[in-house]
Formats: C-alpha cells, structure tokens, sequence
C-alpha cells in the first residue's frame, strides 16, 4: 500500500499541470489496485476538500462528488471510510467539520461542542455559548 499525498490527489482532479496529472492519473489509474492499493488518510481528505474549496472555488456537490468517486475506486482506500461516508451525508456542505464530528462519534464522543454556527448545524454538534 502507498500513502497518497493532497497534491497528487488534487492534481488527478482538477487536471491543471498537465505533467503531474498524467503522473497522477498513471499511478491511480494503472499503477494501484485492489491488492495494493493506494491510502488516502482523513487528513489528506479534509484538506484536499479545503483545497477545492478556497482554492478552486469547486462547489461542495463537486467535492462531495470527488470524495465518493475516491469511495468508489477499488483501487485507494480510505482511512475510516465509515466515517467519510457519514460526513458526506452531512447538510453543512463542510467535509471537515462533518469528519470532525463524525471522528468523535466513532470514538465514544456524545457530542461535539464548537463556536462555528454552521458547524452547530450537525445533529450532536452543539455551540458552546
């Protein structure tokens, strides 16, 4: 199994360095597979969302789209794929705060406390005030 990186991922996505994403679409496309397959952790996931977001300006269903076709792919595998798979059913539309969350609940957590509204928006996040 090999760890893949934000920017390989986000290369193979978004396709805007033609060099990277021919390396990137090579190695997820023909290199990986089911009996090695490539690793995604909740981190490299969390800010390649960020990254789409701010940085691309790609809506939330385009990154949910991304994050579920990684789902998808028998040839990645991803860290706590429950998890991810229950962040992407989340209404705040923000993968990282809903994998916060939904870490938490894999832990034992009864609830998450935060000062972000949105986030507060989750069933079981609750403001602190």
């Amino acid at each position: 199994m090999i760890a893949l990186d934000t920017n390989l991922l986000l290369r193979y996505i978004v396709q805007d360095d033609e060099d990277q994403a021919r390396l990137s679409r090579a190695l997820i496309e023909r290199e990986l597979s089911p009996a090695s397959p490539g690793f995604v952790s909740l981190v490299v996931l969390c800010e390649m969302a960020w990254v789409l977001d701010q940085g691309y300006g790609q809506p939330h269903s385009r990154i949910a789209a991304a994050v579920t076709a990684l789902i998808e792919a028998p040839q990645v595998q991803l860290e706590a794929e429950p998890v991810v798979r229950a962040a992407l059913s989340e209404p705040t539309g923000d993968l990282a705060d809903a994998i916060i969350h939904h870490v938490g609940k894999a832990n034992g957590c009864d609830r998450t406390l935060t000062f972000d509204r949105k986030f507060s928006r989750i069933e079981g996040v609750e403001l602190l005030a």
